[in-house]
């Protein structure tokens, strides 16, 4: 009995793993049920979500821990240079990663559950905009203004949208006060107050973010790297 038991749950396991590989980012299967997006999104957001913010929270545990040593002053230097900060206190503002869950929620928003043309063409999750003309991009279809053409910025991969999405976060202007949030509390909810520039949409995007973090219990996935 305990090896059929066994057995069946080595058997369960291997079936989630195949199925994920089964989801393409540039694919998007027709007539999915809810259910099936947000399946998808999981199976192709969720690993390289975590892999990011782990990393990005060990180098800020590193780095706060390690300020006045003289070893890291180089490293340090480089970093400020990164986020573009003068300060101790804002480069830490700037390495503190917020929380998986907020990520989640804002690249189910941006990219329509990881469905929509800039998700698909552009592996783009957090409709960041370019306006350099060196970098990938790729075209909005709908201009701005009646004749302002809108350029989204191309990546690679899901994981290097997630990697420039926090470094915009970590360094942009708009989001100053929601670095200050970030780093003084790990409330999800009080965090989310400073994303307030990060659509037209202001408040009522906020309350967006929060309803998703809420209703697909997204805060389940805070406390798996941070070790």
């Amino acid at each position: 009995m305990r090896y059929f038991f066994f057995f069946t749950l080595l058997t369960f396991i291997l079936s989630l793993e195949v199925s994920a590989l089964d989801y393409s980012s540039s694919i998007v299967p027709k007539n999915m049920s809810v259910d099936e997006k947000k399946k998808r999104f999981f199976a192709l957001v969720l690993s390289p979500t975590q892999k990011v913010y782990k990393e990005l929270h060990l180098k800020y545990k590193e780095i706060s821990e390690n300020l006045n040593e003289e070893e890291y002053q180089e490293e340090i230097s480089r970093l400020k240079q990164i986020y573009k900060v003068k300060t101790n206190k804002q480069l830490l503002l700037a390495l503190k990663p917020h929380p998986i869950s907020i990520a989640l929620a804002q690249a189910a928003v941006e990219s329509a559950w990881a469905t929509s043309r800039f998700s698909v063409e552009a592996n783009n999750l957090f409709g960041m905009w370019s306006d350099k003309k060196n970098q990938e991009r790729i075209a909005a279809k709908v201009q701005r203004n009646g004749n302002r053409t809108v350029w989204l910025r191309k990546f690679s991969s899901f994981e290097a949208s997630i990697r420039a999405y926090y470094l915009t976060l970590g360094r942009a202007r708009a989001y100053a006060l929601f670095r200050e949030y970030r780093y003084e509390t790990n409330n999800v909810f009080e965090i989310i107050k400073g994303l307030y520039n990060y659509s037209e949409l202001g408040e009522a995007y906020v309350a967006i973010i929060k309803n998703i973090i809420i209703h697909d219990n997204l805060t389940e996935y805070d406390n798996c790297c941070k070790k």
